[in-house]
């Protein structure tokens, strides 16, 4: 695996994404484990600004968490992280405040014009799904001459 692509990379856009500011701030709590090569992991543990008001992970919190991590693990694998054609979450089970959610994230195809990536989140202390799911993106960016 190259370091130009591996874990400090990863490391490095997440941390330019959070201070960056704006919405995907919120994703300051995921921690880096492993990855690299088109592969992202990590986990963070639900906080109460990350439930609903039943007390559940919240759906939107983990579809921000699919988007950004699927994105971190595309550009490991040396793509542009291009903008979402279609982002897509199965919730599956509920997680609550406190426990520790690990998120998978793994590039399936990157083409000329789309990727392909998906992602699970899983509870650390089981193994069982919380949610599954994935984004195809639009990468054909030139760079300016």
């Amino acid at each position: 695996m190259s370091a130009k692509r591996g874990v400090d990379f990863l490391k490095t856009v997440a941390e330019y994404v959070v201070k960056s500011g704006g919405h995907d701030a919120i994703t300051n709590v995921f921690k880096i484990t492993g990855g690299g090569d088109g592969r992202c992991i990590g986990e963070f543990t639900v906080g109460k600004s990350h439930v609903n008001a039943s007390g559940g992970l919240h759906g939107g919190y983990t579809a921000t968490m699919i988007d950004n991590i699927t994105t971190y693990a595309l550009m490991s694998a040396g793509s542009h992280p291009g903008v979402s054609v279609d982002l897509h979450v199965s919730y599956i089970k509920s997680a609550k405040e406190g426990e520790v959610i690990i998120v998978d994230a793994n590039t399936i195809k990157t083409g000329k014009k789309l990727a392909y990536v998906e992602c699970v989140l899983k509870k650390k202390s089981d193994g069982s799904i919380v949610a599954k799911g994935g984004q195809t993106k639009f990468v054909d960016f030139k760079e300016e001459e």
